[in-house]
């Protein structure tokens, strides 16, 4: 029999978590036997939806959720844990600069990161979803600074996702049946789904992407927007942001992180940056292909970079440089 894991959840009574906790508490994340002990974290005024989130988990009736905790207090909410997801964060409101929302999310990811240090397990796997996702994470990495880097990510396993679906649906085969998507940088439109070392499953063989879809301008062009711009449309559309694809996507990225990645396959996550072999600079939190084994990463080396590549991989790099930078700014106020 196992022990239970402790496992939080921040801004707890948003959407994203309505649309993860079902699935981490049913054991789809952290697998069938793993007993969970779950912390919802938001902030006080929240605290009666929460209650409703809580009535709702019991109702569920789950074998594996041993225990809810709602909080709105970080010594409650991040002692002990062995599994962080960092979900909370200040959106973008109308007419707001975004340095002004940088400054707002250094605020909450310095205090949550101090929390971590001060109260986790150092073993702790601390993944941020809360956007600007990569620069909370570092800002959160750098506050705890106990807890090894390796263990902070940021999720851009959304965007792997979009990509791998929408070369499939190009090409007209299940998503599965597409492997090795990269998406290189920043969780922003500057990000760059690369596809020129991806395969397709097709007729019993595997075929590189762009002999499959037979379309190099697409490939090269409204592939990239449609998947760096995906989330701006769902919210143009639902009026509200990508809620189920997100959860979908934490799944992926955490059960990655506890059972190790597939045989042969590599994926995208966004992690601390510190000497590679693809000229990224150090001290980021950016986007590479990597596989997990143990519980711990290694980024995928040997991937030839073309020059088309090279000008998307410096363009996020850059935007990355600037947005720490002003974010270390905040940091020391």
């Amino acid at each position: 029999k196992l022990d239970p894991i402790k496992v939080l959840v921040t801004g707890a009574a948003g959407q994203i978590a309505y649309s993860l906790l079902y699935s981490i508490a049913n054991g789809d994340v952290f697998g069938k036997d793993q007993p969970i002990i779950l912390v919802l974290l938001d902030i006080p005024p929240m605290l009666p939806v929460l209650d409703g989130v809580v009535m709702e988990l019991q109702d569920c009736a789950l074998p594996l959720l041993r225990e809810v905790i709602p909080t709105d207090k970080v010594e409650v909410g991040f002692k002990d844990l062995d599994a962080a997801i960092l979900v909370g964060s200040m959106p973008r409101k109308e007419g707001m600069e975004r340095k002004d929302l940088l400054k707002a999310n250094v605020a909450i990811f310095k205090t949550q990161g101090a929390a971590l240090d001060k109260y986790a397990k150092k073993t702790v796997k601390v993944l941020v979803v809360g956007n600007p996702a990569n620069t909370n994470c570092l800002i959160a990495a750098k506050s705890a600074p106990s807890i090894p880097k390796e263990n902070f990510s940021c999720l851009t396993r959304l965007d792997h996702n979009r990509a791998r679906s929408q070369v499939a649906m190009r090409v007209g085969v299940p998503s599965d049946c597409v492997k090795d998507v990269v998406i290189w940088g920043n969780h922003s439109s500057t990000q760059y789904p690369d596809v020129h070392h991806a395969k397709v499953q097709m007729q019993g063989k595997e075929v590189p992407v762009f002999d499959a879809v037979k379309d190099d301008a697409w490939l090269k062009g409204d592939f990239i927007t449609t998947v760096q711009q995906r989330g701006a449309a769902v919210i143009k559309a639902r009026k509200l942001s990508s809620a189920m694809s997100a959860a979908k996507a934490i799944c992926d990225h955490m059960r990655d992180i506890w059972f190790g990645t597939p045989e042969g396959e590599f994926i995208s996550m966004g992690i601390y940056s510190s000497g590679n072999s693809y000229g990224v600079p150090d001290d980021l939190i950016f986007s590479f292909p990597l596989t997990i084994k143990n519980k711990t990463w290694k980024i995928v080396d040997g991937l030839e970079i073309n020059d088309f590549s090279r000008g998307k991989m410096d363009a996020t790099a850059a935007e990355l440089v600037e947005e720490r930078d002003t974010a270390i700014s905040f940091l020391s106020v």
